[in-house]
């Protein structure tokens, strides 16, 4: 089977490109690298990770919402729960509206919402999914390995058995 070596960038429509382009640029640390008129790319330069935002002509209008078939969020990742609370901390300050970490089966989230109502969600995974992960980069692992793992992580019924 294809394979990918990882994700490349997403692209959102936003309705207000000038506003979303602050957002990711201000408040997230993003670069703002292309401006095509109707969209854009903001890069993210530790990981080279971008976002692409979209103003389409003639888009339908109000604002996003997770129940509408599509995007329900976007994950980023934290290297660790201490960035969550510096990622609090810097959208405390920028009067960023935020939802309070919440610790999980799979490590530590923080959520908040682009100027669209876009969700994103930094997830800093704990040590032992951090653990299974590195496994998984390490090389084959086989797929009943990696559901035992996931299961010993997550609990019994969590996972998909065939």
């Amino acid at each position: 089977m294809p394979t990918f070596a990882g994700v490349n960038h997403f692209a959102l429509s936003v309705t207000d490109l000038d506003r979303t382009t602050r957002f990711y640029t201000e408040v997230l640390g993003l670069l703002a690298v292309l401006d095509f008129g109707h969209g854009g790319i903001c890069l993210d330069r530790a990981t080279g990770f971008s976002i692409g935002l979209v103003r389409h002509p003639g888009a339908a209008p109000g604002p996003y919402t997770e129940l509408q078939p599509g995007l329900d969020h976007l994950g980023l990742t934290a290297a660790s729960r201490d960035e969550l609370v510096a990622w609090e901390q810097r959208f405390e300050a920028m009067h960023v509206t935020y939802s309070p970490i919440l610790d999980m089966e799979c490590g530590s989230h923080l959520n908040v919402r682009d100027p669209d109502g876009i969700p994103l969600e930094f997830q800093a995974p704990n040590e032992e999914y951090a653990g299974l992960l590195a496994h998984l980069r390490s090389g084959d692992v086989p797929d009943a390995e990696l559901r035992d793992q996931a299961e010993r992580i997550l609990g019994p019924g969590m996972v998909i058995r065939p």
